[in-house]
């Protein structure tokens, strides 16, 4: 059921939200996650043993919603089931810009009740048009406007990557781990079953949502199939649609009609509309924020030449094969390359193919990185770096680091990429953030493994290419 972007702006952008039926036994998740919202925020609770504590949060507790100040942009239902369709109903006649339906129990119970309630549901949105985002979700995430629908989801500006989501967990999931890799968000939604806006309609907005430059959209199933592809045709031309597609394999199809009783097209399906369309189809929620990095944190490219570098042998053995087997090229250097790189270099525990192995050749550094820049068979040059052995050769790591950023600021010719790695991670975890952290700093985006690394450009590749081909 399309929307205009004006009423869907309305409820992402709220002045104010009303919270219905949040409770303690849930630390009044509702009400604690818009501690932040720049807009007012209102309670309507009726059970006497839950007022005291919402009023002790500073929240404002009204009987009924006619009772709250002025008009409402946003209401969060989170009652009971039977009582649901009576709240939608006076948000319908109070005219709510639009509400999330937290409240499950409906078709995905695949029981008859359920069906009758869902569908009840819905002739009463159809029938007045409300925006309705539900059942069985934790609607909308905005950090600009400090929306949140988890207490624990940052707030901030200037965020441009949008994610849909038929899942609330994996919308908790990627807004915690995209800051994590320097990245930020636009807008969210997580809308379960959605029986009145689905996939489509959240694609159609996003793409005509100017702050927006990366789609990523967690799918379990259609309702409208031919309008969302068509859509997607539309709109990966002017700006990437990442598509992480649930339910890819027989098993997952039956978990996602029992999570939100959608029914899984084949990911064969699904496989020949993204390479038509030009949409990105990824595997993982790794997959997913590794792909929107590199489409965000380099500059459009359209050449898989990798120059790797930093490894030792085994390391620059496995770094090829990861690279390679996601579909990238790791050529042979030109031999102009090889005859600068023969003037100064020592084979002492290390090559100068491709992958290089550095050994002692350290203070070459700036040298190697602007031979790899120089050469024409490389279009994108990788830096890896063993964080295991960070705090006894931090000089080591820092040259690195120091390398590319400088590289970065001279050049600028070649996209640029860092892998810091280590076979311990956790004991690692604070030398891993903090290299990563010097990298992105200086411009060049950091993963955590060879095969994030090699999926994500390759991703990345695709889609340039794509564009490239559109002229």
């Amino acid at each position: 059921m399309p929307v205009s972007h004006a009423a869907l702006d309305r409820v992402f952008n709220p002045k104010t939200v009303v919270v219905f039926g949040d409770k303690k036994a849930g630390g009044y998740m509702w009400l604690n996650s818009q501690k932040q919202l720049k807009g007012k925020v209102y309670s309507v609770q009726i059970d006497p043993n839950e007022i005291p504590g919402i009023e002790a949060m500073g929240v404002q507790n009204f009987k009924s919603l006619a009772e709250v100040p002025g008009p409402v942009d946003y209401g969060i239902i989170a009652v009971p089931r039977s009582v649901a369709p009576r709240i939608l109903a006076d948000c319908i006649t109070h005219k709510v810009g639009g509400v999330t339906m937290f409240t499950a129990g409906f078709a995905e119970t695949h029981t008859a009740d359920g069906m009758d309630m869902q569908n009840k549901v819905l002739a009463m949105a159809k029938q007045s048009g409300m925006v309705l985002i539900g059942p069985n979700c934790m609607g909308i995430y905005n950090p600009g406007a400090g929306l949140c629908f988890s207490p624990g989801q940052p707030v901030y500006d200037g965020g441009n990557i949008a994610f849909c989501s038929q899942s609330g967990s994996h919308g908790i999931s990627f807004s915690l781990g995209a800051p994590e890799l320097g990245l930020r968000i636009s807008k969210m939604v997580s809308f379960g079953n959605g029986i009145v806006l689905e996939n489509a309609d959240f694609l159609e907005y996003m793409a005509n949502d100017a702050q927006s430059q990366v789609i990523v959209m967690y799918v379990e199933g259609l309702k409208d199939g031919r309008r969302f592809f068509k859509l997607l045709r539309e709109t990966a031309p002017k700006k990437p649609v990442i598509i992480w597609k649930g339910g890819q394999t027989e098993e997952g199809k039956r978990a996602t009609s029992s999570h939100t009783a959608s029914l899984s097209e084949s990911l064969a399906i699904w496989e020949a509309a993204c390479k038509q369309t030009g949409a990105i189809l990824v595997r993982t929620l790794e997959e997913a924020l590794d792909t929107a990095k590199a489409l965000v944190k380099l500059p459009a490219f359209t050449g898989s030449g990798c120059g790797l570098m930093g490894g030792a042998g085994g390391q620059s053995v496995s770094i090829t094969d990861a690279f390679a087997h996601a579909g990238m090229r790791v050529p042979a250097l030109s031999q102009s390359s090889y005859k600068r790189l023969g003037e100064f270099f020592s084979l002492v525990g290390a090559s100068f193919s491709n992958p290089i192995d550095l050994g002692t050749n350290r203070k070459e550094l700036d040298t190697i990185l602007d031979i790899l820049t120089d050469d024409p068979v490389i279009d994108i040059i990788v830096m890896q770096v063993p964080v295991y052995s960070f705090r006894a050769a931090n000089s080591m790591v820092t040259s690195q680091v120091e390398a590319m950023t400088k590289l970065k600021e001279r050049s600028g010719k070649k996209p640029l990429v860092a892998v810091a790695l280590s076979p311990r991670p956790f004991s690692d975890a604070e030398a891993l953030k903090e290299i990563a952290g010097k990298f992105e700093a200086g411009g060049v985006p950091s993963f955590t493994s060879y095969d994030r690394a090699a999926r994500a450009l390759k991703n990345a590749v695709d889609y340039h290419r794509f564009r490239a081909e559109l002229g």
